[in-house]
């Protein structure tokens, strides 16, 4: 079974080093960052001692987003920091400080040692209230629940804790519900999958499925199979919750261990810089790892740097977070009409929704959308070419050069501009190449 490490294993584990509305409580002082469409949100196993590692990762990679580790039972209903016996409230002042910078966090329950608190607390609505206590104490929408090992085959209070979360849901739908969940290099295994699916029986609304993309087994490639449980996964949780390919993929989160694995496995920089990659064309919607104390401080938070590309930061590089690129004439989206992922499709422009067909990603000089590269039709530069959706292949027509002082988008291969067929500024107005003019039509803002 795959695990997060419990606290020993830390400790015995040496350290590794071109494109651009919950009623929250009192504790909750400070507004708390929108989490992007794309973003990374390591682990820190938080406690008295390393608490201030969110604002020193945050001021050397840009990362504004943590997921802290765990919440478990201190005795019935009631919940404690795993790592210290901390009480909910402690680590506000931490928290507060990193939503006053922008950013977030995630609270996560459960976890590989420390019990979990749907066996505990056997009322539904004593849960339900510990659960919306620990909302209001941190001001938080966002709550995570590491279930594996014996838990994962405990139908009882896995049917207790999703009875609570969609009841907690109900009450404050602002609340958003994270599963963590082991994962084999096939895809998610029996167990897992029917938590979900009883999850979904319950009325859970969940944002994310993360699976953990570690311990594949001494020897093994640890990129790879990261690689191939998320392939293995996608097709799952399109089952499971009815969504299509590039939905599903919207919904997965990726969490390796950032160095030396418990199984002697390494997950190395390298590596972890091919995962951001991976992940930002496939179009994932988080990237974590285990953990940002333990493991990567030591390295100068090298691993914070190379997943935070995925959302944009100040560190720039592989995976953009994610832009609507809005029409200087139209003031339209370029969108991928119904969300589609048939190679060929042509882009259109369409009012702006904020929906993830028109949220365009960049990846090294590659523009993605739903997981495929914005591309020229046919591998042609004439004017008037389809501007199109494709699998992504390294073809120079799928390079492009955008700037924000022009505001146009050019064909690496063609030297020709994104344009709206005809300057039209209706929905559904197709995108076709055009040499570049100086046109409205050919002016966009990444937003």
């Amino acid at each position: 079974m795959r695990k997060l490490p419990t606290l020993a294993a830390l400790a015995a584990v040496s350290t590794l080093v071109p494109v651009g509305l919950i009623a929250l409580g009192a504790n909750s002082a400070n507004a708390a960052g929108t989490f992007p469409a794309h973003y990374a949100a390591p682990y820190l196993q938080i406690s008295s001692g390393d608490a201030g590692d969110m604002a020193a990762d945050l001021s050397a990679s840009g990362d504004k987003f943590y997921t802290l580790a765990f919440l478990t039972p201190k005795s019935g209903c009631t919940p404690e920091w795993e790592d210290g016996g901390d009480s909910v409230g402690a680590f506000s002042s931490q928290i507060n400080a990193i939503k006053a910078a922008g950013g977030n966090v995630i609270i996560s329950f459960g976890g590989e040692a420390g019990g979990e608190l749907a066996q505990t607390c056997t009322s539904v609505s004593n849960l339900t209230a510990a659960y919306k206590k620990v909302v209001d104490t941190y001001g938080v929408t966002r709550l995570d629940f590491d279930i594996e090992g014996s838990v994962l085959d405990d139908t009882t209070s896995n049917t207790r804790r999703a009875q609570a979360l969609a009841a907690l849901q109900a009450a404050e739908p602002a609340v958003q519900v994270d599963f963590t969940v082991p994962v084999d290099p096939t895809g998610l295994e029996s167990n897992a999958v029917n938590l979900l699916k009883g999850a979904k029986s319950k009325g859970v609304k969940v944002n994310l499925v993360n699976i953990m993309t570690m311990d594949f087994g001494d020897g093994e490639n640890a990129l790879a199979d990261a690689e191939s449980a998320a392939d293995g996964t996608v097709p799952q949780l399109e089952s499971v919750y009815g969504v299509s390919s590039s939905q599903a993929w919207n919904m997965l989160g990726l969490t390796p261990i950032a160095g030396h694995n418990d199984d002697n496995e390494n997950f190395t920089q390298s590596n972890a810089s091919t995962l951001e990659s991976f992940a930002a064309s496939h179009g994932v919607q988080e990237l974590a790892f285990w953990e940002v104390d333990g493991y990567d401080k030591g390295t100068g938070y090298a691993y914070s740097k190379i997943f935070n590309k995925i959302t944009g930061g100040s560190t720039g590089g592989g995976g953009g977070g994610g832009h609507a690129y809005v029409g200087a004439q139209s003031g339209k989206c370029i969108d991928d009409n119904n969300s589609s992922t048939t190679n060929g499709t042509q882009l259109e422009i369409y009012t702006c929704n904020g929906g993830a067909n028109q949220s365009i990603v960049t990846s090294g000089s590659t523009l993605q959308v739903e997981g495929k590269c914005i591309d020229a039709g046919n591998n042609q530069t004439a004017n008037g070419t389809v501007v199109d959706i494709y699998t992504c292949n390294g073809g120079a027509n799928q390079n492009w050069t955008y700037s924000a002082s022009s505001g146009t988008i050019v064909g690496a291969q063609s030297g020709k501009c994104i344009t709206v067929q005809g300057a039209s500024t209706a929905n559904l107005a197709k995108l076709i190449l055009y040499t570049c003019n100086g046109g409205a039509n050919q002016k966009w803002t990444a937003q």
